[in-house]
């Protein structure tokens, strides 16, 4: 997994009105959550904020990230838990961070990247990814950029599923019968087999 850093700084006023007035100076508010729980046995939120600029690189991009977050002088390594944007200009109002250690397995949405020519492309087929993450866990030192998944067999009209997949050292989270990519008729190829059909009937 690429890793990235960001400059944070450390806020006490929270809220609504905090979060407006920081956005306001080009600033997303941020959370940070570890394993630190309070009193009601919830996971304990740092609060801070980060240049909107910095931001974007982290979620404005095709990559997964480590992100090293620098708080006021003191390191935190991090991944993306939950990213808030606004419905109408799509900018980031509030990112939510996890921060993991080397010892504890983290869940992950990874891209896939399909691998191959598959032979339902070759019969006029068209592939299409549904998906374009798979959610995995992992200790983050074994989570990979991309899953590479081999497409060669798949024949027209046929699909592959999250339950027939399987990566090493990976457990798959996304539910079984999620259907991650297919080969889908096209019409070429609908015009291929009727004339095909045809041919066969002349016979």
């Amino acid at each position: 997994m690429k890793e990235i850093s960001i400059n944070g700084t450390l806020r006490n006023a929270i809220g609504k009105k905090a979060s407006k007035a920081a956005r306001a100076e080009g600033l997303v508010p941020c959370c940070l959550y570890g394993e630190q729980k309070g009193e009601n046995g919830l996971p304990v939120a740092t609060h801070f904020v980060v240049s909107e600029k910095e931001i974007n690189k982290v979620y404005y991009s095709p990559n997964i990230y480590l992100v090293n977050i620098n708080l006021d002088g003191e390191n935190k390594t991090a991944v993306v838990k939950e990213v808030q944007c606004h419905a109408v200009k799509d900018n980031v109002l509030h990112v939510d961070f996890y921060e993991v250690t080397p010892e504890k397995p983290i869940v992950m949405a990874v891209p896939i990247a399909p691998q191959g020519l598959a032979e339902g492309v070759r019969a006029g087929g068209k592939l299409v990814a549904m998906v374009r993450k798979l959610k995995v866990k992992a200790l983050y030192t074994q989570i990979p950029e991309k899953l590479t998944i081999d497409v060669t067999n798949l024949q027209l009209g046929k699909s592959i599923k999250a339950g027939e997949l399987s990566f090493e050292g990976l457990e798959l989270v996304t539910p079984k019968e999620v259907v991650v990519v297919t080969v889908k008729m096209t019409r070429a190829a609908m015009g291929a087999m009727a004339a095909a059909a045809a041919a066969s009937k002349k016979k």
